[in-house]
């Protein structure tokens, strides 16, 4: 009998970085995670699943990157991108084998297989469709598919629940059409949650103070069943740091919200699932295992042993060293040894099953029932930033499935088997750094706030008067520029300095182009005939922005289940 539940999952993101033919910046994003995380985690599965286990991941798949990953420009790209890899890695072999170097030259023959054992699996075993290939491990019980907000979006922050609420069933209805059911899980952008209470807008001059809907209530009503939250959030605490002193309205926020909620009495524990008050369950990361994993520092991916990230050969950029015993010091980095790393991996895997099972028999023990330890991380952070990760997985899927202690069980599986007992509020806050809203809103990124708060309004009160006649498919166009304006990793990399020039350029294109189509839609709707100029600019608009081609609904803007909405605002591009 299992002393409790082990809960992998895997949150699969990349904002839109598809150039459509135009530069490739960003693009190659996209290349790396599918070769580097996307495929070799296939292939994990498919081989547990050639076996005879079905380990039952939560795995997401981010409405955004789906439509990536099926447009055929990414598909086309995509092999691209593997030929010209094979090839680099070619000119390294032949400049290893003239100095000499007999080691890597071997190495550069791994990477020659690795990308064309990629290419034909991309084209020859998943039929060109990755987003296919995880639809049938689904199908084949291996993993539970769930969705996120459609293109990401930081739910507390947005301005209108219109646009959390366009954000949700946009991404079920994607999912739906794409994989052909509804999803019982989410992933909320960030982890990022908020209840309803009197809210006014941290950012911009709007003094409004209105009510606002609960996330849990537009999961609701969308047939979502259960999230996930960090443990902070489960246990009550405060948010860390004192970044709000700089802000007064967020300040604000944050004292709304927390005359809500009132510290638990109770004891909570990120083993135990819970209902919030709209009937919605939520899960908790757990923080004892996490750090195993996710950390280079005292986790496993820092060992010696493991593939450096940071250097590369050039010009192909493919890896030769391993991460050594100095860290820090590139120059002294040392030949990578993939069989000693394929070794540490085993003993790696093995060690997380022994940290997963103490964890839930002290819980065992404390609760006197079993109780579920939910492992929650990026998907990229295995083969991307851990080269080794996907093997990780493999092999502790493959030891979980032969330890008769564990219960390898997916979202739905939990909810199904042991709905929650307990129901309880949950305080405002992420799996950010602080655990509130720092990252996505500080100095360095308010004026993203700033400009996309009348954007959503705006957005709101062209589907309620132009979504029908002339200026429909306009006005679609302007809903995709929004959303794809509306990524919570625009403010992510700006504050992490990550790419910041990319994305600051990626915003401000989107609300940009937003600001011409309103317009356009408005003279259009009024019995405008667009110009020669004006229509150009418009089928550059669709070719470049082409996410959902078939799934935007722009009642979704227009009106809410239940609506809970301030005043119209003036508009004031």
């Amino acid at each position: 009998m299992a002393i409790g539940r082990f809960m992998l999952v895997l949150h699969t993101h990349m904002p839109y970085v598809l150039s459509h033919g135009k530069s490739p910046h960003g693009t190659d994003w996209l290349f790396e995670a599918a070769v580097e995380c996307y495929l070799p985690l296939l292939d994990a599965l498919d081989r547990m699943n050639q076996a005879g286990v079905k380990p039952r991941w939560t795995v997401n798949l981010t409405p955004i990157l789906a439509e990536q990953l099926d447009d055929p420009s990414f598909q086309a790209g995509f092999e691209e991108y593997c030929e010209e890899k094979i090839r680099y890695a070619q000119q390294d072999k032949e400049h290893f084998e003239a100095a000499g170097e007999l080691w890597m030259t071997g190495l550069s023959a791994m990477w020659v297989r690795l990308f064309t054992k990629a290419l034909i699996q991309f084209k020859h075993q998943w039929g060109r469709s990755i987003t296919g290939g995880f639809k049938s491990m689904h199908e084949d019980g291996l993993i539970e598919l769930i969705t996120c907000g459609a293109t990401h979006g930081y739910f507390p922050l947005t301005s209108t629940d219109e646009s959390i609420q366009a954000q949700v069933k946009l991404a079920v209805r994607s999912h739906e059409k794409r994989f052909g059911f509804k999803p019982r899980g989410i992933w909320l952008p960030e982890c990022a949650y908020r209840p309803s209470y009197p809210w006014r807008a941290p950012a911009g001059d709007d003094a409004h103070v209105w009510d606002r809907k609960g996330v849990e209530q537009f999961l609701q009503e969308n047939g979502i069943e259960y999230f996930f939250v960090d443990s902070h959030m489960i246990r009550g605490g405060e948010p860390l740091g004192t970044y709000w002193q700089k802000f007064p309205q967020l300040a604000e926020l944050f004292q709304r919200s927390k005359q809500l909620f009132t510290p638990p009495e109770e004891f909570r524990s990120e083993y135990e699932h819970y209902l919030v008050p709209d009937g919605v369950t939520i899960f908790a990361r757990d923080p004892q295992s996490t750090v195993k994993v996710w950390s280079g520092d005292v986790g496993y991916p820092g060992n010696e042993y493991y593939l450096e990230f940071h250097k590369q050969q050039y010009p192909g950029r493919h890896r030769y060293w391993r991460i050594s015993a100095d860290k820090a010091d590139l120059g002294a980095k040392q030949p990578y040894d993939p069989w000693q790393a394929h070794e540490l991996v085993g003993a790696h895997a093995q060690d997380f099953v022994g940290i997963v099972k103490s964890t839930l028999a002290q819980y065992r023990g404390q609760a006197n029932r079993e109780g579920t330890l939910v492992a929650m991380y990026d998907t990229e952070l295995f083969g991307h930033w851990w080269w080794e990760g996907p093997e990780f997985l493999y092999e502790l899927g493959m030891r979980m499935a032969q330890d008769p202690d564990i219960q390898m069980a997916s979202g739905g599986d939990v909810v199904d088997q042991d709905p929650a007992r307990h129901m309880i509020h949950l305080p405002e806050g992420s799996w950010g750094e602080g655990g509130y809203h720092s990252v996505w809103l500080n100095e360095d990124n308010h004026w993203t706030w700033e400009k996309l708060y009348p954007v959503q309004k705006r957005m709101r009160h062209m589907a309620q008067n132009f979504a029908k006649g002339p200026a429909k498919e306009i006005v679609e166009q302007a809903a995709r520029e929004m959303l794809l304006a509306e990524a919570s990793d625009w403010q992510f990399l700006i504050s992490t300095w990550a790419a910041r020039d990319y994305a600051e350029a990626r915003f401000d294109d989107h609300i940009e182009r937003f600001h011409r189509l309103s317009a356009l839609a408005e003279a259009v709707h009024g019995g405008h005939t667009m110009t020669a100029d004006e229509e150009l600019f418009f089928q550059d608009c669709k070719e470049k922005d082409a996410p959902f081609p078939e799934t935007i609904d722009l009642n979704d803007w227009a009106k809410l289940d239940y609506p809970l909405m301030p005043p119209q605002e003036a508009y004031r591009p």
